[in-house]
């Protein structure tokens, strides 16, 4: 093979591997040229969309150039929604469906998502989250586990992934081998799991091994290192726990998808250059990349390092072209699956909205202080949120509670406005509230102390007040009337809204 040609055949295997993001509710220039020329994937995000008509036409434009390309979102419903960013998901998230703990239910929610994802055109959904959220002040999974228990998250990771892929869209079960009992965001850091072997097969494990049996064909890797599996390297880096474990262990014969490889966890220390050779030489098959760097130079950044990488001894040709050929299986795959996929519309305002009732939890206290007959104020406690939610995505009590008692008003107040001064709970929550109920709307309210202090306080002032917990329950204002929806969904805060308005069922 002559020089020019290998090198082209080299390029055309780095680019199969990789799976960028873009900007724009239309496909670039760049983007189908390199599609042209064997990329193999994308990934969608919320700046590309408006509308599931909108994407339909992206995905088609996209797939004109190859009908098998993957196209893929991070979608897990709940907090973390691209597919309903602007408007905030019709559907609860992964704990609210753990906490009502029906499989079945499960299932009905992740089928009726996987067909609005099917009818835009998508193949993969970087979804379930398989992590078990052991650590409560986890600052990056929370509510996007499916609970503390392995065994729950087990159950419900099998329901989901067979709900999804019921509908055509192929399920991705992450962060491999569990990024659940850790106290850092791999957004920006590299957090670390120090539990011993054993602990970890009985408390992480069982989830994926769950996945597997279910089907899932897609697995992504955490940016976390793991000590008892390998000291040096975070599992997206590792071979010992992407080849040994995944696949030697845990018998996983499918795709190795990376968490985004831009986040500081990674690329703090070797570069996204780096990280990508190195997560592809560890056992990466797919590179997910653009959540932050979305542009043409990034993608030939990368391709640049993964050719030089083989050109130059540090990664061996045969392990790129196994990781190409990998991508090429699973293309096959989910577009045969696409293509035999459960038709029909997603239920929209059906079953979303029904899980998120079923999630919802009363205090002895607010069954006896509700319905509300009055116009509440409304106090939204806001929290810096990590950076898999999107800042854009709407969320809270107010809106749908003022559409059921018009008069309601509400105030957002955020931690650092408290902290300098610049907002007072006494004149923006506890004034307009003189002579109404007050509402407290808090979100992971245990986990920040600046939140926990104004839901005392207020309650204190107000002990008639009654809070809702968005996020994960905690022990704080355990006097307080309180309801628990257990997520931040669109969903969640009309059930909270409705279980404000009307009588408690006996």
């Amino acid at each position: 093979m002559s020089s020019s040609k290998h090198s082209s055949e080299l390029r055309r295997l780095a680019l199969s591997v990789l799976q960028p993001g873009f900007v724009g509710t239309e496909a670039p220039d760049w983007v189908l040229r390199d599609i042209g020329d064997g990329l193999a994937s994308v990934v969608l995000f919320s700046r590309n969309i408006v509308s599931t008509e909108q994407v339909a036409r992206l995905t088609a434009q996209l797939r004109a150039e190859n009908p098998d390309l993957i196209v893929a979102i991070d979608e897990e419903a709940g907090d973390v929604t691209r597919i309903e960013s602007a408007t905030g998901s019709s559907r609860p998230g992964n704990f609210a469906l753990g906490t009502v703990d029906d499989p079945g239910l499960t299932e009905a929610v992740a089928a009726d998502l996987g067909r609005q994802l099917r009818a835009a055109g998508v193949s993969l959904d970087y979804a379930p989250s398989a992590d078990v959220n052991s650590n409560p002040d986890n600052p990056i999974i929370g509510v996007r586990s499916f609970g503390s228990d392995p065994e729950v998250v087990a159950r419900h990771t099998t329901a989901w992934i067979r709900g999804l892929q019921s509908s055509g869209v192929a399920a991705c079960a992450k962060h491999f081998p569990g990024h659940g009992d850790v106290a850092v965001d791999s957004h920006h850091d590299l957090p670390a799991y120090t539990a011993g072997r054993d602990e970890i097969a009985a408390q992480a494990l069982p989830p994926f091994r769950a996945a597997v049996a279910a089907g899932v064909r897609a697995v992504m890797s955490g940016h976390l290192l793991v000590p008892a599996h390998d000291p040096e390297l975070p599992a997206t880096l590792s071979r010992r726990i992407l080849h040994d474990l995944l696949r030697e262990e845990l018998g996983f014969d499918g795709l190795v998808v990376s968490d985004a490889i831009e986040m500081g966890a990674v690329t703090r220390r070797y570069g996204i250059d780096g990280a990508t050779v190195k997560a592809v030489g560890a056992g990466v098959d797919a590179i997910c990349v653009g959540g932050e760097s979305a542009e043409e130079a990034t993608v030939a950044l990368l391709v640049k390092a993964l050719t030089a990488a083989v050109t130059g001894g540090e990664l061996p040709e045969e392990r790129l072209a196994g990781a190409a050929g990998r991508v090429r299986e699973f293309a096959r795959w989910s577009a045969g699956l696409r293509a035999s996929g459960a038709a029909g519309k997603a239920a929209g305002d059906g079953i979303g909205h029904v899980a998120a009732r079923r999630a919802v939890r009363l205090t002895g206290a607010a069954r006896a202080a509700l319905p509300l007959t009055a116009a509440p104020h409304v106090v939204e406690l806001a929290p810096v949120t990590n950076m898999a939610i999107g800042k854009e995505t709407p969320w809270g009590v107010a809106e749908p509670l003022r559409e059921r008692l018009p008069g309601t008003t509400s105030v957002r107040v955020r931690g650092q406005e408290l902290e300098e001064g610049t907002v007072a709970l006494e004149s923006c929550a506890l004034e307009p509230a003189a002579g109404r109920p007050l509402v407290i709307v808090a979100r992971d309210a245990a986990r920040h102390a600046w939140m926990s202090r104004a839901v005392t306080g207020l309650t204190t002032a107000r002990p008639d007040a009654i809070v809702v917990e968005m996020g994960l329950p905690g022990a704080g204002a355990a006097a307080a009337a309180q309801i628990f929806t257990h997520g931040a969904s669109a969903a969640s805060g009309v059930a909270a809204a409705e279980a404000l308005t009307q009588a408690p069922a006996l």
